[in-house]
């Protein structure tokens, strides 16, 4: 039996504070192969650092234009600087629930606009009838599990995952029911 994949009507573009999050775009891959071949990025997330400007385009056409999937940038900028997404997950008990995924790039780390991003997301999902929102990092990607402390997730599994390089890791996945949620 397969289950039908959700639909959440969630805007094509959208902002927090400091933050416009826009669909990618083919052009953006000069900017996305400058930020994703940094060797720290990619590897934390579950994918290979980029080799050329030719994979950021083929990783765009495959993977981030995509709806549901925004390009992150600075309001007043529209330079990708990392990337934040929702897909069906496939945790244990997430019946297909929206999860969240995202990457920044390194010069952004630790200023706090994932966590924005993501927060601003999960009331999105809630607002297009999530019943619970998921986020997932693989065990030791430090980075990430803070952003999932700071935005209210509680921890439910760990599961093995395997990412986009084809290495399978161990994972930890968190939710948050709409009743549980504030802003």
């Amino acid at each position: 039996m397969t289950q039908e994949t959700p639909k959440w009507l969630l805007p094509s573009v959208w902002e927090t504070e400091r933050l416009r999050l826009r669909p990618w775009r083919e052009d953006d891959a000069a900017e996305l192969y400058r930020r994703a071949s940094d060797p720290l990025v990619g590897p934390a997330a579950g994918w290979v650092p980029h080799q050329s400007e030719a994979d950021s385009l083929e990783v765009l056409r495959t993977i981030l234009m995509k709806e549901n999937t925004w390009a992150v940038t600075l309001r007043g900028s529209d330079t990708p600087e990392g990337s934040l997404g929702v897909f069906p997950t496939t945790a244990e008990g997430g019946d297909g629930q929206p999860e969240i995924g995202y990457w920044l790039a390194r010069p952004l780390w630790g200023r706090g606009y994932i966590p924005e991003a993501v927060k601003a997301l999960i009331g999105l999902c809630f607002a297009a009838g999530a019943r619970k929102v998921w986020c997932a990092h693989a065990v030791g990607n430090d980075k990430s599990r803070r952003v999932i402390e700071k935005c209210g997730f509680v921890f439910c599994c760990e599961a093995n995952w395997t990412g986009a390089d084809g290495l399978c890791r161990r994972s930890r996945y968190y939710a948050i029911p709409q009743e549980e949620w504030t802003v």
